[in-house]
């Protein structure tokens, strides 16, 4: 079906490919996999078992970087790693040196950036924005729409609402100072992000604590704590119930 497939590419047992896929240099990708129509696969891509890509995507792309831009290129990129077992919507742009685990779901035209880094049994919604240098643990949900800020670190069992958005420059300079400011959020285990709130640079949200709806966080949350409103306050706690330690996850 007019696919482009590279000299140096190995394809695994009963892979699938769609009409007009181009595979480049160096690519590996395992046994059983799906892969949609017209989906780009760039050189030193490794895809592992049972993947499926839809249609449209890019695996792999170089970023280009404006000359006012922080982030320059790397002189040598890594490989970029997709799991077993994930399952990658269509149109969905993943950057070159991102190193995926297994199980996870990235739901259409989500943009993930090179030097990410994510663990294992996520979901990445609709249109999600993960910058680069972002490290994601495992049981995460981020949702459609959601932007999260260069140099994040989301832990484990988060949440992260539609819509949220973070930032992770709180000097807005114009002077070579401004690049001493840069950092992300960090959201500690079961930490959980209200639709459409925002959450400023540096921010450390704390183990189970709660961010209601619509709020602009400008503190460190402490853990189990309910923050709620425009600048956001303490509201309570939140309830046993509700702890991570009181619920049951499954290990894989």
């Amino acid at each position: 079906m007019g696919a482009i497939i590279s000299e140096s590419a190995y394809l695994g047992k009963n892979v699938q490919l769609g009409a007009h896929c181009i595979i480049e240099d160096n690519v590996i990708i395992g046994d059983y996999c799906q892969i949609g129509h017209n989906v780009i696969i760039r050189s030193n891509v490794t895809i592992g078992c049972e993947v499926q890509i839809a249609d449209q995507t890019i695996i792999g792309k170089l970023p280009v970087y404006s000359p006012r831009s922080i982030f320059q290129g790397e002189s040598t990129w890594t490989r970029t790693i997709i799991g077993d077992y994930c399952r990658i919507g269509a149109q969905v742009v993943i950057y070159i040196q991102c190193e995926m685990s297994t199980n996870n779901f990235v739901a259409d035209y989500a943009s993930i950036r090179e030097n990410v880094v994510i663990g294992e049994m996520n979901i990445i919604g609709r249109n999600a924005t993960i910058e680069n240098h972002v490290q994601i643990g495992n049981f995460n949900k981020i949702e459609t729409n959601v932007y999260l800020t260069a140099y994040s670190i989301v832990t484990d069992y988060c949440f992260i609402a539609p819509c949220v958005s973070t930032s992770n420059d709180n000097f807005v300079g114009r002077d070579q100072a401004r690049f001493q400011h840069f950092k992300g959020i960090t959201m500690e285990t079961g930490a959980r992000v209200g639709v459409s709130s925002i959450v400023l640079p540096g921010i450390v949200l704390g183990r189970d604590c709660l961010i209601g709806a619509g709020s602009l966080v400008t503190k460190n949350v402490p853990e189990g704590e309910i923050w709620l409103g425009s600048p956001a306050k303490y509201y309570g706690l939140v309830s046993e119930n509700q702890r991570l330690a009181n619920n049951i996850f499954p290990k894989h």
